[in-house]
């Protein structure tokens, strides 16, 4: 079908035609009669067109930049399996339902993504998570995640923070990093070979963790200025710290027993062996027969002055080693004092308070309720700043200010002794009784044998028991009233 072609007058001197043909669009410009006007009305054309244009050319490359980094997620969603089930529907927008996602102002860009402890495991695909260009943050840590990591991921060339600690991933590091990485964090897991000496190339790095891994080699030589936090503990380094890493501390070498240097022990050379061709000692002297008496002398001294240096030494030892068991056992003692005074002392730390008793190997297993949409875990709840807000009968209740701007209330229970199965259950009673609107409902708990916490939605209206002794007195003199002059 021919449409009629209507010129549209844009700026002096040109029209800007608009023809459809065949369902297109094409624009034509050529000159007509310069029309007369005054300068600003001549920028203001100028204005509308240029924004004309640019709205037509850049805003479908924009929306195929998000639909692109939206296919890559769910692809990741479809090749790796996770124990929480994600609310990744493609039918919905993902810059503001998708949990985990965070984008940039302007909703064009994946700017973030924070899965910790979901409960992924296996392989991360290479052509997923490689594809968000503008990725700055990446955290998928305390989960089951296994295999290589594709290096597609470690050289988004956006990315300034990677959190990957506490999975499974073994093979060797990558050895391309994103430039402007700020934070690595690769401990806890099963990564082998050497400890790649690219990243001296990361000059905006500020963390490096390593440690409780199987790395082996030298520390290379990471003359970083902006380094402030750097870890390699427990692997299988070997060779001498170099110089420009003395100025950490101990911790963060400890555990690696081919390693030295400051600040461990001093490296200490090999000295050669003494050549078996030259004697060991010098040929006696000759001296005269009258000296035999004074011989003998000086050979049963440096005999008694031996056995009285062994006998001094041995004595040390034996004072060394009970100093040493003396010791072992006050600290035990202070350790038991400690775990059973902790419920009581109101100088300790908040984050102590409520984690004092968590093991190592038992972090990390917070239990959620069905609809929580929290998304953090054990070790963020404890490194959470917190507050005491009262205590009761069963516990002390904390207010904790998560990193993330969550704010929660921690109830850390005492004196609760109870089975596993039978504490789980119960707090499945008490998930379902806060489903009722009038009740702040539990959202998640933990359990364990010297440490049980729960976690609740935080109120800023203030407790219930305050809220009834602020009316204490209003009512007293209400019902005083009522008394002295009835109606």
């Amino acid at each position: 079908m021919d449409f009629e072609e209507k010129p549209i007058h844009f700026f002096p001197g040109e029209e800007c035609l608009r023809s459809h043909t065949q369902g297109k669009s094409h624009f034509h410009i050529w000159p007509t009669k310069q029309l007369p006007m005054n300068h600003s009305k001549f920028n203001s054309y100028n204005f509308w067109c240029f924004s004309f244009f640019f709205t037509v050319l850049l805003f479908p490359i924009t929306i195929a930049d998000l639909v692109s980094e939206k296919k890559a997620l769910l692809d990741f969603s479809d090749s790796v399996p996770h124990g929480r089930k994600l609310n990744w529907d493609p039918a919905t927008p993902i810059c503001s339902s998708w949990v985990g996602i965070t984008c940039t102002q302007d909703g064009t860009h994946v700017l973030s993504l924070r899965l910790p402890g979901v409960g992924l495991f296996g392989q991360v695909p290479a052509n997923t998570l490689g594809k968000l260009d503008a990725l700055q943050t990446l955290s998928l840590r305390s989960n089951g995640l296994s295999g290589s990591l594709p290096s597609d991921i470690s050289s988004l060339p956006s990315l300034h923070y990677l959190f990957l600690q506490h999975n499974n991933f073994s093979g060797d590091i990558p050895f391309s990093f994103s430039p402007g990485l700020r934070v690595l964090d690769l401990s806890f897991n099963l990564f082998t070979g050497n400890v790649p000496p690219t990243i001296q190339n990361l000059t905006q790095l500020t963390g490096l963790s390593l440690q409780g891994n199987h790395l082996t080699g030298p520390v290379p030589d990471l003359n970083l200025p902006r380094l402030k936090h750097l870890n390699v503990s427990y692997n299988d380094l070997n060779g001498s710290i170099p110089l420009s890493l003395g100025r950490f501390p101990n911790s963060s070498f400890k555990g690696n027993s081919h390693l030295c240097g400051p600040p461990l022990q001093q490296c200490f050379p090999i000295s050669p062996s003494p050549s078996p061709l030259l004697p060991s000692f010098p040929a006696p002297p000759t001296t005269p027969q009258t000296h035999n008496g004074s011989k003998k002398k000086l050979g049963t001294g440096v005999i008694i002055a031996i056995a009285v240096g062994g006998f001094a030494l041995l004595c040390l030892l034996a004072l060394v080693i009970l100093v040493c068991c003396v010791k072992k056992r006050n600290r035990e003692g202070n350790n038991v004092l400690k775990g059973k005074g902790a419920s009581g002392g109101r100088n300790e730390k908040p984050k102590e308070d409520f984690g004092s008793g968590i093991q190592e190997a038992e972090k990390n297993k917070l239990v959620f309720f069905e609809g929580c949409s929290f998304n953090f875990d054990l070790e963020d709840l404890l490194r959470a700043s917190a507050e005491v807000l009262g205590k009761g009968s069963y516990g002390t209740a904390y207010k904790a200010a998560l990193e993330e701007g969550i704010t929660v209330v921690v109830k850390r229970l005492k004196e609760v002794v109870v089975g596993k199965r039978e504490f789980e259950q119960q707090m499945e009673t008490v998930g379902r009784v806060g489903q009722h609107p009038n009740v702040v409902p539990l959202r998640a708990y933990y359990y364990s044998k010297d440490e049980k916490l729960l976690v609740y939605d935080y109120v800023a209206a203030g407790s219930l028991s305050t809220l009834l002794h602020g009316m204490h007195y209003l009512l007293y003199y209400f019902l005083s009233f009522t008394v002295l002059y009835p109606t």
